[in-house]
């Protein structure tokens, strides 16, 4: 009796995993057929089929001397400006002008150097130049122009440069280049092609459509729900097969059916722990995307009266290695940063001169970053960037910086593989690290006085998690190429099982 009544707890287990698995795979179809032929353009589209540009940032230049003839501060005074939030030099169309960042929000304008005259819409021609010199196409003509100070649906936060320029090209490939005028930097550049594999990632991957006709939260929600139920499918098949081996092992093959659930099977199991792996890390990286992005309102931009800036004439005389320069305020004193040009190593250092006494302070950097990471670490735990209240008193965080110990100070001229990887976009910067409950480590660009990264121990996990089971990057040994090809090779194989299971659930109807 004990052991017939064993098999017929063993047949209806085996009963209800075999309705629990079919069902649960027919639920989850259609996304995963989403989120495979997605994650399999990713690849193929942003490595193998990359489009190429002229330039991927502007040639560094020493300042040329001979073209500064009238002084910051003659042009200030002459245009009635009492106040800016910085200035710095910039050079095109065979001239040089004084970049001038005002305090009327997004106002940039341009004076040449040696006229002191104002260029008209002298921000929209920069960015019109920066374009064409980073795609090296001087005849294409521009079709339009715009200012974009929010992220967009082809314009992502992983850009992370705003506002910017985006200036799209008449050209058969459709070209849009995005571009920060006020560092000459290039944000992205977005062929047709590009912008269709935008649309389809964002669609049937990211699923952004819920959040346009709902919310974040839901459509975050939507996918975890359908990430679990994907999750115990898998599970289910690996009980199944694993467990009912011999079951399986004794099951004639005679027919079409029975050959594809030999297949579905064999490559099922094959394909489950990576199916696993795309799950967990996927829905681990989801749940990153509830958090709101605040790097982009991370910046330190105080205003100067012009009143003092007299002094800077008479001492701001560029060197030999000077690239450009600029405005920092820290400690109640206001300094000339100067940028110069890389060394024979490739990096780029700064120096700073007081404005008031003409002396260089060659301390100061680690200093000014220290200054930065602390405020930074208080607007970001207030949720704003405007008038944050101490972090420690605002919320009980294990990321809390203040009164922490400084255990490592490093500058970075290169982007690593481990924490501060090349998504980051920002260099060089300062990393500080912190003695506190989550290792908390602040990533400083001092030339832009901004924030390029702020991590924690749950994101170093989040993002190693995501690396190394959701885009394979342990496998960065074996090249790029055998990397993806690899990625999508398993991506493939889930794919395959899960049309083999829906062949089989339609041929059983």
């Amino acid at each position: 009796m004990t052991k017939s009544k064993n098999k017929k707890r063993v047949k209806k287990l085996k009963q209800n995993l075999y309705k629990y698995h079919r069902t649960l795979g027919i639920i989850t179809i259609i996304p995963v057929i989403f989120w495979c032929l997605s994650g399999l353009m990713h690849p193929v589209m942003a490595h193998w089929f990359r489009p190429n540009i002229g330039h991927e940032k502007l040639e560094s230049k020493a300042i040329d001397t001979t073209q500064i003839k009238v002084s910051l501060y003659s042009i200030l005074e002459k245009n009635k400006i009492e106040r800016i939030k910085n200035f710095r030099l910039v050079t095109f169309d065979a001239a040089t002008f004084h970049q001038i960042k005002t305090t009327k929000d997004g106002e940039v304008l341009y004076f040449n150097t040696i006229t002191g005259t104002e260029l008209k819409n002298g921000d929209q021609l920069y960015a019109e130049w920066l374009s064409r010199y980073f795609l090296e196409d001087q005849k294409s003509a521009i079709v339009s122009s715009t200012v974009l100070t929010e992220f967009d649906g082809q314009y992502k936060y992983i850009n992370r440069y705003l506002p910017v320029w985006k200036i799209n090209f008449d050209r058969k490939d459709d070209m849009d280049v995005y571009v920060e005028t006020t560092s000459s930097k290039l944000a992205t550049y977005n062929p047709r092609s590009r912008q269709f594999q935008i649309w389809v990632f964002d669609t049937f991957h990211n699923w952004n459509f819920l959040e346009s006709i709902t919310n974040k939260t839901l459509q975050i929600t939507v996918m975890l729900l359908l990430l679990g139920i994907i999750g115990f499918s898998a599970v289910s098949g690996i009980v199944i097969y694993g467990f009912f081996w011999k079951v399986f092992k004794k099951s004639p093959v005679t027919d079409d059916r029975s050959k594809f659930r030999k297949h579905h099977r064999k490559i099922g199991i094959a394909v489950s722990f990576v199916t696993l792996t795309f799950v967990f890390s996927g829905a681990f990286h989801a749940t990153k995307k509830l958090e709101p992005y605040t790097l982009d309102k991370m910046i330190y931009a105080p205003d100067y009266k012009t009143t003092d800036l007299l002094a800077l004439s008479t001492f701001a005389k560029p060197e030999a290695d000077w690239e450009n320069y600029s405005l920092i305020q820290f400690q109640n004193k206001t300094y000339l940063q100067v940028r110069l040009l890389p060394n024979e190593e490739g990096e780029v250092h700064n120096k700073y001169i007081n404005c008031q006494t003409g002396i260089e302070d060659k301390t100061i950097e680690k200093d000014y970053a220290v200054f930065l990471a602390e405020k930074f670490a208080k607007m970001r735990s207030a949720g704003t960037g405007e008038n944050p209240a101490d972090c420690c008193d605002v919320t009980s965080t294990t990321s809390c910086i203040k009164n922490a110990k400084l255990i490592e100070t490093k500058n970075l001229y290169d982007f690593d593989n481990r924490e501060y990887g090349f998504v980051y976009k920002r260099l060089p910067v300062i990393k500080l690290s912190y003695d506190t409950a989550d290792k908390t480590v602040l990533y400083i660009e001092p030339s832009t006085s901004r924030l390029a990264a702020f991590v924690t121990n749950g994101d170093r996990i989040e993002g190693y998690s995501f690396a190394i089971l959701h885009k394979f990057l342990f496998m960065d040994w074996a090249g790029k190429n055998i990397r993806d090809l690899v990625m999508a090779l398993a991506a493939l194989g889930v794919l395959t099982v899960s049309l083999l299971g829906l062949y089989l659930f339609i041929k059983r109807r």
